[in-house]
C-alpha cells in the first residue's frame, strides 16, 4: 500500500506493508537522558528528528503515526527498539511527537 501525506509542505510517500496497529504512544529524548545516546540500530538518537523505536518494526523502515484525538498525522524513521511499558506500542521524538500535537502519551494508530 502507498499513503501520501504532507509534511512541512512537502509530499511524503511511504510504502506501508506492515499490519497497522492502534494504541498507546509515548515520548522520550528530552530530560531523560536519551537524547545523543546510540539508539539500537547504532546509530545516535536525536530527539529533534522525525524518528521512533518500536519492539518489532525494522530498523529504517517508516511508518506514519497518526494522533486519534485531533487526526494529525506525521510520517517516521524506525531507529531504536521500545517502549518498554505495558500498553505502549510506539516511542516517539520530541519532534514526532509534537507533530502531531501529542504531550506525554496519546492513542495513536501505526501504518
Amino acid at each position: 500500500m502507498l499513503k501520501s501525506i504532507a509534511l512541512a509542505g512537502a509530499l511524503c510517500c511511504v510504502c506501508i506493508s506492515a499490519k497497522a496497529e492502534t494504541c498507546i504512544a509515548s515520548q522520550y529524548g528530552v530530560g531523560d537522558g536519551y537524547h545523543d545516546r546510540r539508539t539500537a540500530s547504532g546509530e545516535r538518537f536525536n530527539t529533534w528528528a522525525l524518528t521512533a523505536a518500536h519492539r518489532t518494526r525494522r530498523f529504517g523502515s517508516h511508518v506514519i503515526v497518526t494522533n486519534k484525538a485531533n487526526g494529525r498525522s506525521v510520517a517516521v524513521r524506525i531507529s531504536d527498539r521500545g517502549p518498554f511499558v505495558l500498553g505502549r506500542c510506539i516511542d516517539l521524538s520530541r519532534a514526532a511527537a509534537n507533530a502531531i500535537g501529542m504531550g506525554g502519551t496519546a492513542r495513536v494508530r501505526v501504518d
